[in-house]
């Protein structure tokens, strides 16, 4: 077999990608045993003699890398401690003990895949091969599918954090979890998920939000909206909104709220009070340290959402509000709304998908199916039972006061801009009880009419979310 042959798209000769190929395989092997995916192959006279696979966790063994493994098998096929006329392709750059081992064994010639910036001892940390004082010297190529090695690389790692990420939040005793397999494939959501437990108010239930960064960040700090959904809804609800915010140069962050989406479902609906969910969303705020925030809310991410920035004024510099209240209790629920609660009540098993399809009949099928993914039977339904009663309606209800507060603040004391859309077919938070927050907000300008939109506004989002960008 000739040694030089045409390239390989540039990544080696078509013989060295061979070869490279078949570590591949063993480095597959070594993920399949929970190994970390580094293979090597021997090659002898152009033929392969031996082969090895990472496997220092079933050994226990902290010698036994891929190149260890193979370089032992090689020297008992050749019956002989030098291989001088071996070449060893390895699936990542050689850490300083097999770079070693290697030189030892007086190998002809090491090619490799990917590099290690940590420890590879090939040229990314240092190079061995050429220390000049060594006795021996061995040829070394790298990069040859160095792509498809990061890869496999990359894909093991990505495994194993999302394993550990499931694995450091416990599911509590009272509380439900959606199976992951729910929000697999659905349509127009992309995002990796995030997740916290050990703010103090969760108590280890654990709350999943997105954060997503911009897509051509600069060096001033970015804006954040922070995305807040309704019920039934969840940060689904945002995914027309987010490629806007992202590509603006925004950071998004959208949590979803305790009982929806993909954070933990109590299984009791008595968990859910107004003042509790307010908590988690503070603190949230805080750990992730939100700054330069527009707050971006709908539904009961208004009823929630408007009463946060009185908390810290500063880290708010504006407002986009979609059909929402303000429920201090000491002014009377729309009729709409009082119709709402009703139908809850009175057939808390409604069908999400059909809500959604219904309000927005552009909506695809499987659009509208994703909002019912995060509750697959009764049991992980218990916030949207309790939600609609939890409005405040009288001046003693939870979250009454705080609402209350929150008016005087918004009143008095905003300072930030401010952008009202209102979707004109909603039935429960439509105009008349938008035109109510509105003279509420200090500085609001005229609101923006959406005639064709109903309650979930952000469905109709593309369009005004990129004016939303532009006006703050």
């Amino acid at each position: 077999m000739p040694t030089e042959i045409e390239n390989d798209n540039g990544s080696g000769t078509s013989r060295d990608a061979h070869f490279m190929r078949l570590a591949l395989a063993q480095a597959r092997e070594a993920a399949a045993h929970g190994e970390v995916p580094v293979g090597a192959v021997v090659v002898h006279q152009d033929r392969v003699i031996a082969a090895g696979r990472n496997a220092p966790i079933a050994g226990c063994d902290p010698t036994a890398h891929a190149e260890i493994e193979a370089l032992r098998a090689a020297a008992r096929v050749l019956d002989n401690y030098r291989l001088d006329d071996c070449e060893l392709f390895v699936t990542l750059e050689p850490c300083a003990m097999c770079s070693g081992a290697l030189l030892h064994a007086r190998f002809k010639r090491v090619v490799f895949g990917a590099t290690d910036l940590k420890t590879g001892a090939a040229g990314s940390v240092l190079n061995l091969f050429e220390e000049a004082r060594l006795n021996h010297h061995t040829a070394v190529q790298g990069g040859v599918l160095a792509a498809d090695c990061s890869r496999l690389l990359a894909d093991f790692f990505r495994q194993r954090r999302d394993e550990h990420r499931r694995n450091a939040h416990p599911l509590r005793e009272d509380a439900l979890r959606t199976p992951q397999a729910r929000f697999d494939h659905l349509p127009g959501y992309p995002w990796a998920p995030n997740y916290i437990s050990d703010l103090p108010s969760l108590n280890g239930l654990r709350l999943h939000y997105l954060d997503e960064k911009p897509s051509t960040p600069t060096s001033d700090a970015p804006r954040t909206w922070l995305c807040l959904h309704g019920n039934p809804a969840w940060s689904y609800l945002y995914r027309k909104m987010i490629p806007v915010f992202t590509a603006a140069g925004g950071r998004v962050v959208a949590p979803d709220l305790i009982g929806f989406g993909k954070s933990d479902k109590p299984k009791k609906e008595a968990a859910h009070t107004f003042l509790w969910h307010r908590q988690v969303l503070l603190e949230l705020i805080e750990r992730l340290d939100l700054r330069n925030v527009v707050l971006v809310v709908q539904d009961w991410g208004g009823l929630l959402g408007l009463t946060l920035p009185m908390a810290a004024p500063q880290r708010y510099r504006g407002l986009l509000v979609m059909n929402t209240m303000l429920a201090t209790g000491d002014t009377p629920l729309s009729p709409g709304f009082l119709a709402w609660r009703k139908m809850c009540a009175e057939k808390p098993a409604f069908d999400i998908a059909r809500l959604f399809a219904r309000s927005n009949p552009r909506l695809s099928d499987g659009e509208c199916a994703a909002y019912n993914a995060p509750f697959p039977d009764q049991g992980h339904r218990a916030a949207l039972r309790a939600f609609a009663a939890l409005v405040p309606e009288h001046a003693q209800d939870d979250g009454a006061a705080v609402s209350q507060l929150a008016r005087a603040f918004w009143q008095d004391s905003w300072r930030g801009q401010s952008l009202m859309v209102i979707g004109q077919k909603d039935p429960v938070l439509g105009e008349p009880v938008m035109r109510s927050l509105h003279r509420l907000i200090r500085n609001a300008p005229e609101p923006v009419l959406l005639p064709q939109a109903g309650h979930f506004v952000p469905e109709h989002s593309e369009a005004f979310a990129q004016m939303a960008c532009a006006h703050f």
